[in-house]
């Protein structure tokens, strides 16, 4: 996967806040190039979250462009914006964002069946048993750990072979150890993959995982740096 595949120019967000406008973000502009493990840093309210969402075109910007690849997002409606997520985007949430009603199987198979895979329970059997999880495939999200609940949700977001995996704070609800079983687990399969990773988090040692930091602050971008991860 040569090149860049995010690209963000001026991007802005402004919304209503009682009379007066509040700005979330404010002219931000960067590359993320194929393989690349980005992690945006930042304050509570500093906009990370928010840029997230218009990186992955869940939101619309004030002002400025995204790209996926060579397509920009602004000029799409939500439909197709929908499908790029769909055939570019790995999800993972602070809340597991599973659905209660489905198993474990079943939260994995679901955006594969939605892509049209004909071989989607296969290949989502196959992912939860990459992370772990064969013994627990028929397990409601209720029945099931914190932690088991995040590598369901690590399994549904590279299942579909995204070229980016977004995360927005992975480990956020899960304790220590926990979490750095699975922050251990989300690395190691987007090193095995060769995915593209954009890491929202205020974890710094989460953070210095990463080759580089995009370090938020009011919303501007404060400091963009490569390190040794």
């Amino acid at each position: 996967m040569p090149g860049t595949v995010i690209r963000a120019r001026k991007l802005s967000k402004v919304v209503q806040s009682g009379d007066s406008p509040l700005t979330i973000l404010d002219d931000v502009s960067f590359d993320i190039a194929a393989g690349e493990r980005v992690a945006i840093v930042g304050a509570s309210g500093s906009g990370k979250t928010t840029l997230l969402g218009l990186l992955a075109g869940l939101d619309r910007p004030t002002a400025g462009e995204v790209w996926l690849g060579d397509t920009a997002l602004n000029g799409l409606s939500e439909d197709q914006r929908a499908a790029l997520r769909q055939r570019w985007l790995g999800f993972v949430f602070q809340s597991f964002q599973l659905l209660p009603a489905l198993t474990a199987l079943e939260n994995v198979m679901l955006p594969l069946e939605l892509a049209g895979a004909s071989d989607a329970a296969a290949r989502a059997r196959d992912w939860l048993a990459r992370v772990g999880l064969a013994a627990r495939v028929t397990h409601y999200p209720k029945q099931l750990s914190g932690g088991e609940q995040q590598r369901v949700a690590i399994a549904r977001a590279f299942s579909g072979e995204p070229q980016v995996l977004m995360a927005d704070e992975p480990t956020g609800n899960l304790d220590i150890a926990t979490g750095s079983e699975v922050a251990d687990l989300m690395f190691q399969l987007n090193r095995e993959r060769g995915t593209t990773l954009l890491l929202v988090t205020h974890d710094a040692t989460l953070a210095s995982r990463c080759a580089r930091r995009v370090s938020l602050d009011a919303g501007r971008v404060l400091n963009d740096e490569v390190t040794v991860p």
